[in-house]
């Protein structure tokens, strides 16, 4: 089936809209070796190399390093990122490459080192950035260069302008948001990801489609956006088992790769809606792995939010290969939802909120935190209150689909 993306679709007319990427995207099995010649480019002078303890651990900082010394640069670390990162961590990311006067990061790992990278990049040079962290004010420019290395397939926060972090105070995510936070160089080297333990590949994986499908029906989605989100809807359903199940296959994982990043195009530019909204509440009080919620959550979101995107859903089950439902746009959307659902035991990740230890009776105060998130909610075609948000919650704690 070929998807006509002008026909049946509903596209903003209010307003122009803009396309944005990073400056270069390089991708490529090896092209992580081409970092000392991008930081020739930049003509900066010392590096802050920003990863994670894991990666320090196995090495890959000290290559990080050695690169950038080999290229006539001095350099500092900052690794001290370890699970999903707090608005603490992030100042001092930010306080450290201050006093080192570094005029460059490199961000390598998962997307939390990637995060606390570009973000640190945006706000180091800032005196007072806790206006930025409340979301008051937007970085509206940055000063410090800045290159990005993912090594898992997923986030696409290489490619993208949202930053997420944990608002340990208030116990909820915030999402900032800024074209700054879009890096100079994103270099995309699959080989980076063979390591990546299973879980993660899958939790990140299934994050990656999660940007992919919610992008694509976005209120905000643009015949762009939607031909990057359609190919890495393709890409993810063959590649996606093997590169959990059998981590070593090259193959899968640039598959994968490419499936991340288009995918974090697409939400770089269209957006994402209540998949996010309702798992950011899951990650600020009970520290949910972000890729493990959204996964948990999709199909339970789009069993209801997909009742206003029929025709797109009819494309979604063509693209996965479900079969063509051109002419039952219900039973597509049965279909999607059901692969949706099944993707969770398959790739060995939670299949219920209660299976996380999450307490029923948190529940509404979670619904109500995540009615709160506007930006994410007004980019979803269909208006969800806070009682259906619960309604949703209920279902995934359950886990199972609850249909009349």
């Amino acid at each position: 089936m070929t998807t006509d993306l002008l026909q049946k679709q509903t596209f903003s007319v209010a307003a122009s809209t803009d396309f944005m990427m990073p400056g270069t995207v390089r991708f490529g099995v090896n092209s992580f070796l081409s970092l000392g010649d991008e930081l020739e480019k930049l003509g900066v002078t010392k590096v802050a190399v920003i990863s994670d303890k894991g990666l320090e651990k196995v090495g890959l900082v000290d290559r990080a390093v050695e690169i950038v010394h080999a290229s006539g640069k001095t350099s500092t670390t900052f690794t001290e990122i370890a699970g999903e990162p707090t608005f603490d961590l992030l100042a001092q990311s930010i306080a450290h490459v201050k006093a080192e006067g570094c005029d460059a990061i490199v961000g390598i790992g998962g997307g939390s080192a990637l995060d606390v990278a570009k973000a640190t990049a945006a706000l180091v040079d800032k005196d007072d950035f806790s206006a930025y962290f409340s979301g008051e004010k937007t970085v509206e420019q940055r000063t410090v260069s800045c290159i990005l290395l993912p090594t898992t397939s997923g986030t696409g926060a290489e490619v993208t302008k949202n930053a997420i972090f944990e608002d340990t105070e208030n116990e909820v995510k915030r999402g900032l948001v800024s074209a700054s936070f879009l890096p100079d160089v994103a270099i995309i080297d699959p080989a980076l990801t063979l390591s990546c333990p299973s879980r993660v590949t899958a939790a990140s994986g299934v994050d990656a489609f999660t940007h992919a499908i919610e992008s694509y029906v976005a209120v905000n989605a643009t015949p762009i956006t939607k031909m990057y989100a359609e190919k890495a809807m393709k890409l993810f359903a063959p590649n996606i088992a093997s590169a959990v199940h059998n981590g070593k296959d090259l193959e899968g994982r640039i598959g994968m790769s490419w499936v991340s990043v288009l995918a974090g195009v697409s939400l770089a530019n269209a957006g994402v809606g209540a998949v996010h909204a309702l798992a950011y509440p899951l990650g600020g009080k009970y520290h949910i792995e972000h890729g493990v919620a959204n996964a948990l959550l999709m199909p339970f979101v789009f069993e209801v939010t997909g009742e206003t995107r029929m025709s797109e859903m009819v494309n979604v089950a063509s693209f996965l290969q479900l079969g063509d439902y051109s002419n039952n746009p219900h039973e597509a959307l049965e279909a999607v939802v059901s692969y949706l659902y099944q993707l969770l035991g398959k790739l060995n990740l939670p299949t219920s909120l209660s299976e996380l230890g999450i307490s029923k009776e948190d529940l509404p105060d979670l619904a109500h935190q995540a009615s709160k998130i506007d930006r994410l909610l007004s980019n979803t075609p269909y208006k969800l209150s806070e009682e259906m948000i619960l309604s949703i919650y209920l279902n995934a704690y359950k886990g199972v689909k609850q249909r009349d």
